[in-house]
């Protein structure tokens, strides 16, 4: 896939595939996950965080993004009940809760993800 530049506020250039994920995981932090939020038009909250890092353990954990169904598990099962369904996921990432999380967690692009 082509290779596209995200250009940090701080001057790093960083470079991701045409659909914004990184080619190099080893370049996230947390200021990564800022810009490309921002450029969402989304402001990162405490829930953003908890979820990314979710991605991020998972991921360490099995070398693949959480399922839809694991991360609604997940998600209630550290923020609690309410939290744990796919309306408070799509809220938090419009986009698609798998696939813009796993983008600002900086975690290759989901197999599922075409």
């Amino acid at each position: 896939m082509l290779e596209a530049v995200l250009k940090l506020d701080d001057g790093r250039e960083i470079a991701t595939d045409a659909k914004g994920y990184l080619s190099d995981p080893g370049q996230w932090d947390r200021g990564v996950a800022e810009h490309m939020a921002r450029e969402d038009g989304i402001a990162l909250s405490p829930d953003h965080w908890a979820v990314i890092d979710i991605f991020r353990e998972y991921f360490r954990q099995y070398e693949i993004e959480p399922p839809m169904r694991a991360l609604v598990k997940l998600v209630g099962q550290e923020l609690g009940g309410e939290k744990g369904n796919s309306r408070f996921l799509y809220r938090l990432f419009p986009q698609g809760p798998t696939t813009q999380a796993c983008r600002y967690a900086g975690l290759p692009r989901p197999l599922s993800c075409i």
